[in-house]
Order: structure tokens, then sequence, then C-alpha cells
């Protein structure tokens, strides 16, 4: 394609993504520079016949026209990433030098709100994607096996949980796993434990979250594997076949290799997407045992008192995540991609 119909063919994608992504990235960063205005005070004199008294007030007018003046807030550089509410540079040091195991500074560290939010994050982030390619992976081949016949309903059932809203789908499990719902009454009585609660516990709340995460997001990986195996070389296999390869060794050397892009395209939709976990929180109000980092810009920007400086701050430090996260399959991507052009 000669290079001026290229860019005139490319010309309304840059648009849209300097429109509706760069620029809007940009505003946030400038944002989280930021912070809001102090109220203005103004002192003034009230004397009586007993003497006079000093009162201070805040001046509405003066602090209104001040916020008109500089929308953005008063310059603060990167005070706001290194506070309690973020990084927490003063705590952390602190934590290092008091001290008196790795395990104890860890806990410390836990305590803090960005940390305890990453903690979660990191856990659901590398739990979650391989389980969702695995068991797309297996939907996929198992549905690929399934009769003609059966193929059909056996492919709506298992895009049933990726059809459910996630805000929904979290809020039907929140109350099946109540002590009230089907699975809390079942666990209970199979446990011999009516005081058990998979809402009480951290590590069993952890554990809901991460299932509920691998059940919505495996409808997608089977779709596009399916897709994928719709594409395999039946050369190949029934030359694999006839040098006596099992079913195994099929899906090994001759299945799994020609889905190897898509595995790639999978990781990188289900990194991004699992960094933001922010519906299942919501939907089963686990706020008191985990916490992710859209949550807390979801916190920042509700109630009386907005906080737009802290949620940029943790708005751009959350894309500082997913760009770490992706750096390591993007490098691979781009290798593969210069080994093929060579």
């Amino acid at each position: 394609m000669a290079h001026r119909t290229f860019f005139w063919f490319i010309l309304p994608s840059l648009a849209a993504m300097l429109l509706f992504i760069a620029l809007p990235l940009v505003s946030v960063a400038v944002q989280s520079l930021h912070i809001e205005h102090e109220q203005v005070l103004k002192v003034t004199k009230n004397c009586g016949p007993f003497g006079c008294k000093e009162e201070t007030t805040v001046d509405a007018e003066a602090t209104q026209m001040l916020r008109n003046q500089k929308p953005l807030g008063r310059f603060n550089g990167f005070k706001t990433y290194f506070d309690r509410g973020h990084l927490a540079t003063a705590e952390v040091a602190q934590a290092w030098q008091e001290r008196s195991s790795l395990g104890g500074f860890l806990a410390d560290l836990y305590n803090l709100p960005l940390y305890k939010a990453i903690g979660f994050t990191l856990v659901y982030t590398f739990v979650v994607t391989p389980l969702v390619i695995l068991l797309g992976l297996a939907i996929a081949l198992g549905v690929n096996r399934v009769t003609p016949i059966l193929k059909g309903p056996t492919i709506f059932v298992s895009l049933l949980p990726m059809i459910v809203t996630p805000l929904i789908g979290s809020l039907i499990l929140f109350w099946m796993i109540d002590a009230q719902g089907i699975i809390g009454k079942s666990l209970q009585y199979l446990f011999d434990d009516p005081e058990l609660s998979l809402k009480a516990s951290p590590a069993l709340t952890w554990m809901t979250l991460i299932v509920y995460g691998i059940w919505h997001s495996a409808p997608f990986a089977f779709v596009v594997f399916y897709a994928g195996l719709q594409t395999v070389n039946s050369d190949s296999l029934e030359a694999a076949q006839i040098d006596g390869a099992n079913r195994w060794q099929q899906l090994r050397y001759v299945v799994i290799p020609h889905l190897m892009p898509l595995v790639i395209f999978i990781s990188l939709i289900q990194l991004m997407d699992n960094f933001r976990v922010f519906e299942p929180i919501v939907g089963f109000s686990a706020q008191a045992n985990a916490t992710s980092l859209s949550f807390i810009i979801f916190n920042d920007l509700r109630g009386d008192v907005m906080r737009f400086n802290s949620a940029a701050a943790t708005s751009v430090l959350t894309i500082l995540g997913v760009t770490i996260l992706l750096l390591p399959v993007l490098i691979r991507t781009w290798r593969d991609f210069k080994g093929k052009a060579i």
C-alpha cells in the first residue's frame, strides 16, 4: 500500500485514538499534579459591650473565584504520589527500618491502602489469567469433539457467563453464597458448620472472587480458541496420527503451537482486564476483605468530597502497572514478528 493511501486509511483510527485515549491520559496525568485549592479564610472583628473578638470564617465568594480562575487547583507536583494513600514512601521507609522480619515488613506494607489493593490485584491477575486460558482451551477442545447435533446447545451454554453483565453476574453469585443462599447453605450442611460464611474470611472472599473471575472470563477464551481450532491443518494431524502420535502428542506438538498466537492475544486481553478488576468487588461488597486499584479510584470519586487528584494519581499508577505487565508479552510478540519478517 502506498504511503499516502495508508495514511488516509489509518487517519480516522489515529484521530479517534488521540481524541479518546491519548488526550484523556494526558489530562489525567496533569490533574494528578494538582490538588484542590484551600478555602479562603477571612477574619472579622465583632465588638460588643464586653470587648472585641476576632472570628475566622470561610470567604465563600473569594474561594469560588479562586477555583474559577484556576480550575485544576494549585500545583502540588508529585507529592500526591508519595502520600500515605499512594506509594507512602515515608511509611514504607519507617516499616523497613523497624522491621523484625520480612513477614512483618510485608504485613505492615499490606496495611497501607495502595499496597493492599496491589496485593489483591496481582494475585487475582496471575491466578485468573492462566486458569482462564487453560479452561477456555479445555472447553474449546471438548466442544470441538461434540457431535454436530449437540454442538449448538453446548456452545450456547458455554457462552452464558459472558452474556451476563459482570455486575449482575457477581450479584447473583453474591446472593447464592449468602448464608441463606443455595451455595452458602450447602456448604454449611456439608461441613456441619452453621456459622460458615464465605463472606467473613478474607481468604474465602479472595477465592470466591477468583472463581467468579474465571467463570466469567473463560467463555471469551473458549470462543477464540474454538475459532482457532477450525483452522488447524488437518493434514498435519493426519501425518501425526500416521506417525503414531496419540491425542496428547497431537495436542502438544500440532494444536498448541498453532494456537500460540491466540494464547498471546488472550493473555494480553486478560492481563489488562484482570488488572482493572472492579465489578466483582462491588457486586460482592467485598471491599472490607479485598480492594483493587480500580476500586480505590471509584472510592475517591464518590461521596461528598471527590478527590480528583488522588483518583488521577491512582489512575496513572494503574496505567504504569498494566504497561509493566504487558511488556514481556509485547517484547515476545515483537521478537516473533521480527523473526518471521527476516
